[in-house]
């Protein structure tokens, strides 16, 4: 069995969200650091990885499984270089996400879920990520909103991405 060790860097982050809780409360600090976690693995979580935030945090190793398989911000396997999330709820869907998200599986490639051959690219389809006065939106890479989608604004995103 493998066993995955906490860096010093990923065990001061957790301990710093600890220290905004009770200490008897330390399940309230396992989003955070199963982010930290996550970027110390290279961008995804494994069985691992989530379990030593779980002994780490002296909680069952479900209550991390939960949180790891409820949020989208959290990746199971290995993701491409940029995450593409394409929103695809009513607002977004209602003003042409659908276009969007087929015209990113064409340009890419790849379905729902995946990543290219070239590991750069890995497109997910996610619920509201309010920005319904933007719709149709992506986010990329967990960070930056991009609204007001088109075929060509999304077009040229990945060739920015690409480079």
């Amino acid at each position: 069995m493998t066993t995955f060790k906490l860096s010093t860097q990923t065990i001061e982050k957790i301990d710093h969200w600890l220290t905004k809780y009770p200490a008897d409360q330390r399940r309230s600090a396992v989003v955070a650091s199963l982010l930290a976690v996550q970027e110390q693995n290279g961008g995804h979580l494994t069985d691992e990885s989530m379990n030593a935030v779980a002994d780490y945090l002296k909680i069952p190793h479900i209550e991390v499984y939960e949180v790891a398989t409820f949020y989208d911000m959290y990746n199971l396997k290995p993701i491409g270089k940029h995450k593409i999330a394409i929103c695809t709820n009513i607002s977004c869907m209602l003003r042409g996400a659908d276009k969007i998200l087929e015209y990113t599986q064409n340009r890419l490639k790849i379905g729902v879920n995946e990543t290219t051959a070239d590991g750069k690219f890995t497109l997910r389809e996610v619920e509201c990520m309010a920005a319904c006065c933007g719709a149709p939106m992506c986010q990329i890479d967990d960070k930056q909103y991009h609204e007001n989608l088109t075929s060509e604004k999304m077009g040229e995103l990945i060739d920015t991405l690409s480079t």
